[in-house]
């Protein structure tokens, strides 16, 4: 029998050097924002434009070989948001016959996070939360989530919630988002 895992930091300092931010332009909306590593994490600055678009991100390269979290069933999530919501989401290998990276947006594992005002937020996600989207609308389909194969992990800040409504949460403007660490827990 396998000792049980401990927690085990995925990201946080420098391991977000190739992290980049990933905006609405890519769907002709006309927000700005870019992350950048500082010693407290990663950080999203910019400004969000609700018109035609309505998102922010900062996403992790497309990690190959995938991450293997299967000894564990939580990510936590250290992040300063403003009071903002945002929307973790995950990309992973999938029980769809391999059409995730096939579908335009790809399949996505998102849940809602709520952030304080002011300091910082911790937040625990089990991976039992996490619903599958794609392009923040939810999917019909029984698919399952597997922890033996991330393939990328993103923050967003989007004007869509992860049930695909309006996130009441949502803020456009300046925004400034700090990432100060992804950690899996058992």
């Amino acid at each position: 029998m396998q000792p049980p895992a401990s927690e085990q930091v995925l990201f946080q300092g420098s391991d977000f050097a190739d992290w980049a931010s990933l905006n609405d332009t890519i769907m002709g909306g006309r927000s700005r924002a870019g992350c950048r590593v500082t010693p407290d994490g990663l950080l999203l600055e910019g400004e969000l434009i609700e018109q035609g678009g309505g998102f922010v991100s900062c996403r992790s390269p497309r990690l190959q070989p995938p991450l293997d979290l299967s000894p564990y069933s939580a990510l936590k999530l250290e992040i300063e948001a403003e009071g903002r919501t945002l929307k973790l989401a995950l990309g992973c290998r999938d029980g769809a016959l391999g059409l995730t990276e096939l579908i335009p947006g790809g399949l996505r594992w998102v849940v809602d996070v709520a952030t304080k005002a002011e300091g910082i937020t911790r937040v625990i996600v089990p991976f039992r939360d996490l619903r599958p989207t794609v392009r923040a609308k939810p999917v019909g389909l029984p698919l399952r989530f597997d922890a033996a194969g991330i393939t990328r992990i993103q923050v967003l800040h989007s004007k869509f919630g992860d049930a695909g409504a309006l996130n009441p949460g949502f803020r456009s403007g300046s925004i400034r988002l700090l990432i100060r660490s992804v950690v899996a827990l058992p």
